[in-house]
């Protein structure tokens, strides 16, 4: 999606903060119809009257929840076309003794049911006006091990694997899917960290890079792609290695 926005319809979920609605901004500002979903009602009304935009309260972990976010979004605009999968939690236990069943049920609906939902609730409102696009929030741990947060990074690497699987897919519908894959970034997300990330000398990406790695992936007109931001470092898709294939025995 290239060249002039104005008109275009993008729903974004997690949009009450974070880059969720710095995405919503900048895609504000470029002329397109934002609806904001997120379960912080007040903050979330607050963005979208900032930006001249809508909010729809949504719990992304929720199946009907995502179906009755996008029938709102269609409902008021006659069309979506883009979706900012953006919703996402920490889940601050391990898989070891501090194991808390409760914690990973609900990282697990956020991070990975709510990409699902949201992108099977968007599917056919973006097919629907010849195509659009669908960008995923991964992260840098989806890309790598997290042994900080193994239930955290094992969502985001499943939210990689789809953005892959259905990237290569959807283009037939008109559909391109990708994802941005931030580092450590100047978010509420990271407060419980920004100490420990302090004392290790890690730089925090500003979110304004973050938005920019989300336009560049709108305007690239590929699909199944996963763009790393990493601070000093241009985002671009990672490079991903390909897996050996079968070796026939003589």
């Amino acid at each position: 999606m290239t060249g002039d926005l104005t008109g275009k319809v993008a729903w974004i979920t997690g949009g009450a903060q974070g880059f969720g609605a710095a995405v919503a901004r900048r895609l504000a500002s470029r002329g397109v119809d934002v609806v904001l979903s997120d379960v912080k009602r007040e903050a979330g009304e607050a963005v979208a009257a900032d930006i001249g935009g809508a909010f729809v309260e949504c719990d992304v972990s929720s199946y009907q929840a995502c179906q009755a976010a996008v029938a709102a979004v269609v409902e008021r605009h006659g069309r979506l076309d883009i979706a900012f999968l953006n919703a996402g939690i920490t889940t601050g236990c391990s898989v070891a003794e501090d194991f808390d069943p409760a914690l990973y049920r609900r990282a697990m609906g956020v991070n990975i049911d709510g990409v699902v939902y949201g992108a099977h609730a968007a599917f056919a409102a973006l097919r629907a006006d010849g195509g659009g696009d669908l960008i995923a929030t991964a992260s840098l741990a989806g890309l790598t091990g997290t042994a900080f947060d193994p239930i955290y990074g094992a969502n985001k690497h499943a939210v990689v694997g789809l953005v892959r699987a259905i990237g290569d897919d959807w283009p037939n519908h008109g559909i391109r899917v990708n994802a941005i894959c931030p580092g450590f970034a100047d978010t509420e997300i990271v407060n419980e960290i920004r100490g420990m990330l302090a004392e290790s000398g890690i730089p925090l990406i500003k979110v304004e890079a973050v938005v920019d790695a989300f336009m560049a992936a709108l305007a690239s007109g590929r699909s199944a792609e996963c763009w790393y931001i990493q601070p000093g470092r241009e985002a671009e898709p990672f490079r991903f290695r390909g897996i050996p294939g079968p070796r026939v025995e003589e």
